[in-house]
């Protein structure tokens, strides 16, 4: 990344990208970089590069924050294990507290309001008692599991000496966040491992995090005797916000939670100066249908996994031609079932080859068959209250599994089979870092491993380096290596 504020262009005059390729100066870069601002400069990959301005209050916010929470993670050295647990156990008590829950929840009322009025959904906004029990669930476990900074996770023993292998912590991790206000609490896991977070979160759920952070976790650091900023939120709800503090090295980690060009953006910035970084990317599961599953474990796989719209919703269902009559069937019942929660029904997008062959679907009352484009199978369906899924029909399922790689963010894969061996083959073919065997809400830290996550990373930019694609607060560390003679 580089950055220029020593010298203003004039409009019309050109910046040369790193890969020899021009952006125009436009009138609106001169102004800002006179008022203050700062360019960077950021590579994409193929070829492509994009110049971005950061204002001064951005900068200065992501600056402030960092440098809290470095001095933070400073300061957890010398604080006893304890008190890293009394905080969460102090943090749950007070999402327990009605009071202080009916506080959050009018906060959260008012950036409802706010985001409907933009036209926004807001299913994963909304705050209710399922997402405070969760918010607790978190805490709750994240207490019991104990802190695990400064343990021995190896000892090797050689000839009058021995090595120990430390997890110790890692520094300052940053998170930037979809419009989620249980994150907050979700982002506190790094301390276990004695790390400090600074977090920037989508303005749709700001005032809902000022209140979780005004109300629990501030209070909560308090009472348990940790440095101030040891958990930071900056209070900024920009873009350049993010791009300020993914470019700034003093990181260890940089998280992005979400998906698409925003998300590969902070990647590349934080890329760029040598950040660690953990994406998610998009979003979506594939599921196939072996030849031997029958039609009603069909339907109720597919149900289960559009019970609503997160990052391993089931988006696209691969079916063989010779399953097709029973799994249209199946199709239609799991419409049924998803229809008693959501009463628009369900979308079904089919592509030109595909589409002759499900046209019955459209006979259904509650299933709408929309055309899909060639170029369209790897859309990930954004919906909130009308689940949508791309149905296509394959010659066989070795030949899914390739469009699979092809045309997917490499994340989740089903396959419904009683073959072992066609289970086997498929786990060997499909580039995913889940699989399975059944429907796809598996995939979330808290459910699968009963750890509440930070993150999901798909393989879209490859695979990932010594550890899962779910990224949880005991992950976050290095290896120090202590010598002992004797």
């Amino acid at each position: 990344m580089s950055r220029d504020t020593a010298t203003v262009p004039e409009v019309g005059s050109s910046l040369v990208m790193s890969d020899g390729s021009l952006k125009v100066v436009t009138r609106e870069m001169v102004d800002a970089l006179s008022s203050g601002s700062r360019l960077l400069t950021v590579n994409l990959g193929q070829d492509r590069n994009e110049v971005l301005l950061v204002s001064p209050d951005e900068s200065l916010a992501a600056d402030m924050a960092v440098t809290q929470a470095l001095e933070a993670f400073s300061g957890l050295s010398s604080v006893e294990d304890a008190a890293i647990l009394a905080f969460f156990e102090s943090a749950a008590a007070r999402l327990r507290d009605d009071a202080i829950w009916r506080d959050i929840c009018e906060a959260n009322a008012v950036d409802v309001e706010r985001a409907q009025a933009k036209g926004r959904a807001v299913g994963r906004l909304q705050v209710n008692d399922d997402a405070r029990r969760k918010m607790i669930d978190g805490l709750v476990e994240w207490r019991e599991l104990g802190v695990f900074r400064n343990t021995v996770i190896e000892t090797v023993q050689r000839d009058g000496f021995t090595v120990d292998l430390v997890r110790a912590p890692l520094g300052v991790v940053g998170f930037v966040f979809e419009g989620r206000p249980n994150v907050v609490v979700d982002a506190c896991g790094v301390l276990l491992t004695g790390n400090s977070v600074v977090f920037r979160i989508g303005s749709d759920a700001i005032g809902t995090a000022r209140r979780i952070l005004s109300r629990v976790i501030d209070p909560a650091l308090e009472e348990a005797g940790l440095p101030p900023g040891t958990v930071s939120l900056i209070d900024h709800t920009s873009h350049g916000a993010g791009w300020s503090l993914f470019g700034d090295d003093r990181l260890a980690l940089a998280v992005a939670r979400g998906s698409g060009e925003a998300v590969a953006m902070l990647g590349a910035i934080a890329r760029q100066i040598g950040v660690p970084v953990s994406l998610h990317g998009r979003g979506g599961a594939w599921m196939f249908v072996g030849e031997d599953v029958d039609q009603t474990a069909i339907a109720s796989t597919v149900a289960r996994s559009l019970d609503r719209k997160v990052c391993n919703t089931l988006n696209t269902l691969c079916v063989p031609k010779t399953k097709l009559a029973e799994a249209l069937n199946a199709l239609r019942r799991a419409a049924e079932d998803v229809a008693r929660r959501y009463p628009e029904g369900l979308i079904v997008h089919a592509g030109p080859d595909t589409m002759p062959l499900v046209q019955s679907l459209d006979e259904a009352a509650c299933i709408e068959l929309v055309p899909l484009g060639d170029a369209d199978l790897g859309t990930e369906w954004e919906w909130d209250e009308c689940p949508e899924i791309t149905i296509e029909v394959i010659d066989s399922l070795s030949y899914g599994y390739a469009l699979l790689n092809a045309h997917s963010p490499r994340f989740v894969a089903s396959l419904l089979s009683d073959d072992a061996d066609e289970h086997e083959r498929f786990f060997n073919a499909v580039d995913c870092p889940f699989v399975g065997d059944g429907h796809t809400r598996w995939v979330d830290g808290q459910f699968a491993l009963g750890k509440p996550e930070l993150g999901l990373s798909n393989w879209e930019n490859g695979r990932l380096l010594g550890r899962s694609g779910i990224l949880a607060g005991d992950s976050v560390f290095t290896i120090r290596m202590r010598y002992r003679t004797g």
